[in-house]
């Protein structure tokens, strides 16, 4: 995985000729989910887990805060309880839809029937 800073590559691409500054709809998307992410764990969330705060606001692809969710549930395991955890990954699990391929979408859970 590449970490870089998005504000530097935000930056120099804005200069170059031909580009947009305005974010497309992906990143504006992905941005809501990194920021839902972090307003799950919330500020006891943020000082406890600085890895986990690290990883999600450094990490530019859906598919990649998609694997963090199983870094992030055992956080909000801790913090929470299992049952509010679930229904916190569920509402960001949701957020995913038209972003990831086929592949990496949500199934159901066989231990919910």
């Amino acid at each position: 995985m590449r970490i870089t800073k998005p504000g530097l590559s935000a930056s120099l691409h804005g200069i170059l000729p031909g580009r947009s500054n305005i974010p497309s709809r992906g990143e504006a998307r992905i941005d809501e989910i990194r920021q839902c992410m972090l307003d799950c764990l919330g500020e006891d969330g943020l000082a406890r887990f600085p890895a986990v705060v690290r990883r999600v606001r450094w990490t530019a692809q859906a598919s990649d805060l998609w694997y963090l969710r199983s870094m992030l549930m055992a956080a909000l395991c801790e913090l929470h309880g299992e049952r509010t955890a679930r229904r916190q990954m569920a509402t960001i699990s949701h957020l995913f839809e038209g972003l990831l391929p086929g592949g990496l979408a949500s199934r159901p859970s066989p231990l919910e029937r």
